[in-house]
């Protein structure tokens, strides 16, 4: 008789113990709640620094949004919500640059200063293989990974010809069809993706659809802000994404692999800010040559070329301001990246050295527009919102790993030269250097302790330094520094057939952290201050039996300024989401058909940045379940409700370095999050 899933899992961390394997399967609190949103998720191995998801593109239910599927499934990370779709991350209460975000090696930006765009909106769930979590500045292969940051590997070609469906159903009209064939021979493996989704606007626990919310907010249905007739029941949003990939044998042990993904979004609504995306098209290629077992010390090296790119225009064209004979107001930004990476591994006696060399260039250019057309400063000069400035960087980076005994050692460093350059103000020119130690203690085959201290940089971005309003202000402020985070991290694992527990605690210091101050919105808003961030993460999974379990998980942390900015008395630093957890009971009442019943909870956002636009957001807890079903090896089916009691509540804060509406009901617009939410998904393999 075939085993039951839960017995799998116990049979299958029994084998990793007889072969110490270090990197354990963490099955999680996470597991339940992935099956409840996003995505079908589960943590594969993680190390001391990061957590890694798999599955993401399995089974994604309620959205493709990669934002959600990790804020669902990471203890770290927190959503961000700007839409029903194209939602940001925060990794420990950072996020924009603060964070790095990958795709298959490439930097990967937003075109938008408003963050409508997302780096991790470029990529959707069916294209992806698995996601890494770096926690902590614990990456010195990539450029600004400051506090954490993201590598999103999307799915290779087979050999062995497959096949996938996928379709998705919800409440609000909601509509997904997503499309994977992959196949070869021993020369040439190719895979394809489509995906295409969309949404009418989702309704909070109150009923209330995106537009509604904004109505009652502002307290008027004819504000400038308030949609127009017309649009106040226009859908959410309109998604599709393609990828396509071809590894091609050149000689034994080498390959050249050519990768593309294409992204347009259109039409998509973002209630609580003054602009609604008119699209977003983004494109991702990258040209990768890999060679591997060059001599018996001479293990891999690869050369990787990439280039990405964003157009994205943001306009008033749904909303009263641009009612009648007022003129359509246009914010049309545009990104490009491009950048080079060669990696060299070694084995040296036990020692695992990586070598290697980045360089990159990112150009940012925007300007405004009214009715479509240029839209010129008295004098006569172009409204620039950033005036083509570019950001190129050049670095070399190394780690080396070895074993001792029990302990296992990490050693990374980094060093960059950056300059930043635009064709209004002036230039700067920063250089880094940073290193990390990490650190695991193997107690007994069941029980480890780790630990980390790490050191590393990132420089500001374009908007920071240079961005200018319609008016003509410079919002940025462009004699800022760079920002150094020095950090501590140390943990507690446990593993045993029945049981599952992690522990994680940081510890953060932050100097010249860029920081946006309310009081001087219209002119020079960012500047540098001194910060500290601390915190941890807890999440543990119990087997009850062989078909019951139960998974949970928490996270928690504080920020605090070292001085308030000028003019100001509070120390609290934005962002830093409250107290919040899950627990989910998972019953597997037929082979790999499992029902789960989870609640997620958050303590009240009281720990505030109130005078720079935060506010206190009441506590909440929700009630999820769903049912997956498999009919046989080729199908299978889930249902499931999320939201059951149709709560309202917000997930996210109004930190003023966002462009949120304000003056209505309160300081700034909250975006609820949506109500109950019916949905179900069909999977076909082939």
């Amino acid at each position: 008789m075939e085993k039951s899933y839960f017995k799998d899992l116990k049979y299958l961390f029994k084998i990793n113990k007889r072969e110490n394997i270090m990197k354990k399967t963490l099955t999680l609190s996470l597991l339940a709640v992935s099956a409840l949103y996003s995505a079908d998720i589960t943590l594969d191995p993680i190390d001391v620094e990061s957590t890694i998801v798999t599955d993401v593109a399995q089974k994604a239910q309620t959205s493709a949004d990669l934002a959600q599927a990790l804020s669902d499934n990471v203890p770290a990370i927190d959503m961000n919500r700007r839409s029903a779709i194209a939602n940001d991350i925060l990794i420990r209460g950072q996020k924009r640059d603060n964070i790095a975000v990958e795709v298959d090696g490439t930097k990967t930006y937003g075109a938008c200063v408003n963050r409508m765009d997302p780096p991790v909106s470029h990529v959707v769930a069916n294209q992806i293989d698995k996601v890494e979590v770096i926690e902590g500045p614990y990456d010195v292969t990539t450029f600004g990974t400051l506090s954490g940051g993201v590598k999103i590997t999307t799915k290779k070609p087979s050999k062995d010809l497959k096949a996938s469906i996928n379709l998705g159903f919800g409440s609000w009209n909601y509509k997904k069809f997503g499309a994977t064939v992959s196949g070869g021979n021993d020369i040439i493996r190719m895979i394809a993706t489509v995906s295409t989704e969309s949404a009418d606007q989702y309704h909070d626990g109150d009923g209330n659809t995106l537009s509604q919310q904004l109505d009652n907010y502002l307290g008027s249905t004819i504000a400038p802000q308030s949609y127009q007739a017309q649009y106040k029941d226009a859908p959410a949003y309109k998604k599709t994404s393609a990828m396509a990939k071809a590894f091609i044998k050149t000689y034994e042990n080498q390959e050249l692999r050519l990768s593309v993904t294409a992204n347009r979004s259109d039409d998509i609504l973002y209630p609580n800010s003054k602009m609604d995306a008119r699209y977003d098209d983004s494109n991702i290629y990258s040209v990768e040559y890999n060679i591997d077992s060059i001599s018996d010390t001479y293990k891999n090296i690869n050369l990787q070329y990439y280039h990405s790119d964003v157009d994205h225009p943001m306009d008033t064209a749904y909303r009263m301001s641009s009612y009648g004979a007022n003129p359509v107001m246009t914010n049309w930004l545009t990104t490009d990246m491009d950048g080079l990476k060669l990696k060299n591994r070694f084995d040296l006696s036990g020692y695992k050295l990586l070598v290697g060399l980045d360089g990159s260039k990112r150009k940012w250019d925007g300007h405004y527009e009214k009715n479509y057309n240029e839209y010129y400063l008295p004098g006569g000069n172009s409204r620039k919102s950033i005036d083509n400035a570019v950001t190129k960087n050049a670095a070399i980076f190394a780690k080396v790993d070895k074993k001792y005994g029990a302990l296992n050692l990490s050693v990374g460093a980094r060093y960059d030269d950056t300059s930043i350059s635009n064709d209004t103000y002036q230039d700067n020119d920063y250089s880094s250097f940073g290193a990390n130690i990490l650190g695991t203690y193997n107690i007994t085959k069941t029980n480890k302790i780790f630990f980390g201290v790490g050191q590393a940089y990132r420089v500001p971005d374009a908007r920071e330094l240079y961005f200018v309003s319609k008016t003509g202000n410079l919002i940025g402020t462009q004699n800022l520094q760079q920002t150094k985070n020095q950090e501590f991290d140390l943990g507690y694992e446990l593993n045993n057939e029945n049981f599952e527990f992690k522990i994680k605690g940081f510890y953060s210091m932050l100097s010249d952290y860029i920081y946006f101050n309310k009081d001087n919105a219209a002119q020079n808003a960012f500047e540098n201050i001194d910060a500290t961030v601390y915190g941890g993460e807890v999440s543990a999974s119990i087997y009850l039996t062989d078909d019951m379990s139960v998974d949970m998980g928490a996270s928690y942390k504080r920020g605090k300024k070292d001085a308030p900015l000028a003019g100001q008395t509070g120390t609290n630093l934005a962002d830093m989401a409250p107290l919040r957890g899950n627990i989910a009971c998972n019953y597997e009442y037929a082979n790999n058909s499992i029902a789960t019943l989870e609640v997620r909870a958050s303590d009240r956002w009281k720990d505030i940045d109130e005078e720079n636009g935060e506010q206190v957001i009441a506590g909440w807890a929700v009630l999820n379940a769903k049912v997956k079903h498999a009919v046989n090896k080729k199908f299978d089916f889930t249902l499931g409700v999320n939201n059951i009691l149709n709560k309202t509540y917000a997930v996210s804060n109004t930190y003023a370095d966002l462009t949120l509406i304000a003056g209505g009901t309160s300081d700034i617009m909250l975006l609820n999050e949506p109500g109950r939410y019916i949905y179900t998904n069909l999977d076909f393999k082939f």
